[in-house]
C-alpha cells in the first residue's frame, strides 16, 4: 500500500521539477538571443567596412598613393642599385654620339674655314680659335653623355643617378687604360684618334693652360650630362608606373 504513494510523490516531484527545466530552457534561449542578434549586427558592420570605397574619393586617391609607393619601394629594393651592364651600354652611346658629333662639328669648321680667309685672325689670336674649339668640345660632351646616362637610366629602370655617374666612371676607366697603353706603345696620338676631337692650332703656353681647364671642365661636364640624363631616363619608368596603377582598386 505505501508503494503507490512513493510513485505518486516521485510523480509529483518530477512535474515539480519540470517547470524548473523548462524556465532554464526559457532563460538559456532568452540569453542565447542576445549574442545571435549582436553577432548579426557585427558582420553587417564589418561588411560594411569592407565595401569597397568610391575610387574618385580622396580615400581612394590617398590609398592608391600608398599602394604604388609600396609597390615601388618593394621593386626598388628587388631590381635597384647600380647596373654595371647597362652602364658599358650607356657609356657606348655616349662615345658613339661624341664621335658623330664631332665629326659634324668638324665638318662645319672646315666649310666655314675654306669659304672664309680666316688665316689673319687665327695668326692674330689663336687663343680665341682654341676657346672656341674648348666651348664646342663642352658641349658635344654635356649632349653625348647626358644621351649615354638617358640609355643607361632607361635600361637599369632605378636609381637614374648611380646609373649616370657609372657611365661616367666607365669613360674615365676607358680614358685611364687608352691614356696607360699610349705610353707603353709610345703613340701621343692614340687617345685623340679613338675620340676623334678635333686639334685647335695653339702655342706652347696657352696650349698647357687651355688643356687642364679643357681636361677639368670636361670632366665636370660629362658628370653633369650623365647624371641628368639617367635620372631622365628612370623618370619615364616613373611615368609608366604611375599610369598602369593609376586604376588599382582599393
Amino acid at each position: 500500500m505505501s508503494m503507490p504513494s512513493d510513485r505518486d510523490g516521485s510523480d509529483t516531484n518530477r512535474t515539480e521539477r519540470l517547470p524548473d527545466t523548462s524556465a532554464h530552457a526559457s532563460t538559456a534561449s532568452a540569453t542565447g538571443s542576445v549574442p545571435s542578434s549582436t553577432s548579426a549586427s557585427t558582420s553587417e558592420s564589418d561588411a560594411a567596412h569592407r565595401a569597397p570605397l568610391d575610387q574618385d574619393s580622396a580615400e581612394a586617391k590617398q590609398a592608391r598613393a600608398a599602394a604604388r609607393k609600396d609597390i615601388h619601394q618593394r621593386e626598388r629594393e628587388r631590381f635597384g642599385g647600380l647596373k654595371i651592364g647597362c652602364a658599358f651600354f650607356g657609356w657606348l652611346a655616349a662615345t658613339g654620339l661624341a664621335v658623330i658629333l664631332t665629326a659634324l662639328v668638324t665638318a662645319i669648321g672646315a666649310a666655314v674655314v675654306g669659304t672664309q680667309d680666316v688665316g689673319a685672325d687665327l695668326a692674330a689670336d689663336p687663343a680665341a680659335y682654341g676657346w672656341v674649339g674648348a666651348i664646342a668640345l663642352l658641349v658635344i660632351l654635356l649632349v653625348a653623355y647626358y644621351s649615354g646616362g638617358y640609355v643607361a637610366g632607361r635600361m637599369a629602370r632605378f636609381n637614374g643617378a648611380k646609373q649616370g655617374v657609372a657611365v661616367w666612371a666607365w669613360a674615365v676607366v676607358v680614358a685611364i687604360l687608352v691614356g696607360i697603353a699610349s705610353a707603353i706603345t709610345g703613340g701621343s696620338e692614340v687617345l685623340s684618334a679613338i675620340s676623334g676631337f678635333p686639334t685647335i692650332p695653339l702655342d706652347a703656353g696657352d696650349a698647357t693652360v687651355a688643356a687642364i681647364v679643357t681636361a677639368l671642365a670636361a670632366l665636370v661636364v660629362a658628370l653633369i650630362g650623365a647624371v641628368l640624363g639617367g635620372l631622365a631616363g628612370m623618370r619615364f619608368h616613373r611615368r609608366v608606373d604611375r599610369e598602369g596603377l593609376s586604376g588599382l582598386a582599393v
